[in-house]
Order: C-alpha cells, then sequence, then structure tokens
C-alpha cells in the first residue's frame, strides 16, 4: 500500500483510532469496492448519484452499472475523494470535486448557486457501520480542507441535512451528505437555509499563514 497522503490520531473516551486517510488513486480501487460492498454503499448508488447527467434516473443506474461507471471514473482520475483506513481496512470515504463534476446540484433548485464555476463541493460521505459515530467523517473533512486548500481551492460547499422541526436525528440513510451542526463546527456557514431538507453551506479555504517570524 502507497505511503497515506495524510495520517491522524483521533482519540475517543475509552479508546482511540489510529486513522490514515489516504487520496483517491485508481490502485486503491479495490478498498472503495471493499467498503462499499455488495450494496454498493447506499442502495446501489456507488457514489454516482449526483454525478447522474440530465435525463439519467438513479432507478436506471442503480447497482451494477453505477459500480461500473464509478469504476471507470476512478481509473480515468475523474473521481476524487479520500479513503480513510483504520488498521489497514477502509472504514470511511467522501468524495469531492469541482461542483461542475456533479451535475445534479445544479438540477436541485434549493442547492443552485450563481458561481458555481468557482466552488468546489463535498456531496458525500460514506462511513462503515461499524465505525459509524466515531470521528471518522470528521477527520475525512478536516483532511479534505487541508488537501484542498493546499491545491489553491477557494470555496468549498457541503449540503448537510436538517431533520424536520421537532426532530433531532437523522437515519444514517439520509445522513450522507452530512448534518449541518458537523459542518459548523468546521467554520461552515449556512448560505442557503431551508425549513428541512438539505441545506447548501460554504467555507472559504484561505491559505494558512505560517507560524514563523519573520527576522
Amino acid at each position: 500500500m502507497d505511503e497515506p497522503r495524510a495520517r491522524e490520531l483521533t482519540t475517543f473516551p475509552g479508546m482511540s483510532l489510529d486513522i490514515d486517510v489516504q487520496e483517491l488513486t485508481p490502485e486503491q480501487w479495490p478498498a472503495l469496492e471493499k467498503l462499499f460492498g455488495k450494496n454498493g454503499a447506499c442502495s446501489g448508488c456507488w457514489c454516482m448519484f449526483w454525478r447522474l447527467e440530465a435525463g439519467e434516473r438513479f432507478q436506471d443506474v442503480k447497482g451494477p452499472s453505477a459500480k461500473r461507471r464509478m469504476k471507470a471514473l476512478v481509473e480515468q482520475g475523474r473521481a476524487q475523494g479520500l479513503l480513510a483506513y483504520v488498521e489497514g481496512e477502509p472504514v470511511g470515504w467522501l468524495t469531492f470535486g469541482p461542483r461542475r463534476s456533479f451535475p445534479r446540484l445544479d438540477r436541485a433548485p434549493s442547492l443552485r448557486c450563481d458561481d458555481a464555476d468557482d466552488v468546489w463541493s463535498l456531496p458525500c460521505f460514506f462511513i462503515h457501520k461499524d465505525f459509524r459515530g466515531q470521528g471518522v467523517a470528521t477527520v475525512l473533512l478536516k483532511a479534505a480542507m487541508d488537501t484542498l486548500r493546499q491545491r489553491g481551492v477557494g470555496t468549498l460547499e457541503g449540503y448537510p441535512m436538517k431533520p424536520p422541526e421537532g426532530t433531532t436525528r437523522l437515519s444514517n440513510a439520509s445522513a450522507y451528505t452530512g448534518t449541518v451542526p458537523f459542518f459548523e463546527k468546521q467554520g461552515f456557514t449556512l448560505v442557503a437555509e431551508r425549513p428541512q431538507g438539505k441545506q447548501r453551506v460554504r467555507k472559504s479555504l484561505a491559505p494558512r499563514r505560517s507560524s514563523r517570524k519573520g527576522s
């Protein structure tokens, strides 16, 4: 296995996870395939939902077709993201890319924006069921911000879910884009709030300033 691009040690009450975060490469397709499992992550999505072109229906693409298409994108270097590993096993995934590489975002009226060409998006997380609630998604989000900041990305956008009024919890199937508090803890702010459902949050990735003082 290649040397990890990013590595973080995350500690939780009563336990610790040594999480390796690696940027996706074609060689890591088997790891992504293993993480997604026979069900393709979420109902055969294979991380293709937001990548569907106009006129395509998820019902017609999900499953083996979505898997083939995602594999081709990975092999071509057109699908980007981060994989989280614990003791060499893949436990989490976060995809990112220029907003225009996720065409379905612009087809969702509540998620449209006027500067899509200048924005990068974080539309999907997937965490192995045995590692949910243990901070894996937070590690992935922090690593993504660092990675994209180094690339010179200026504006980063997420699409977290907000539960209906009177409800505090979301199902795992509904929370694959994250939650509002989850993003707000990392400095994202709401830019298009709705009563419920998917929201739009943003963060400016200003370059980190050096801590070294000038002479």
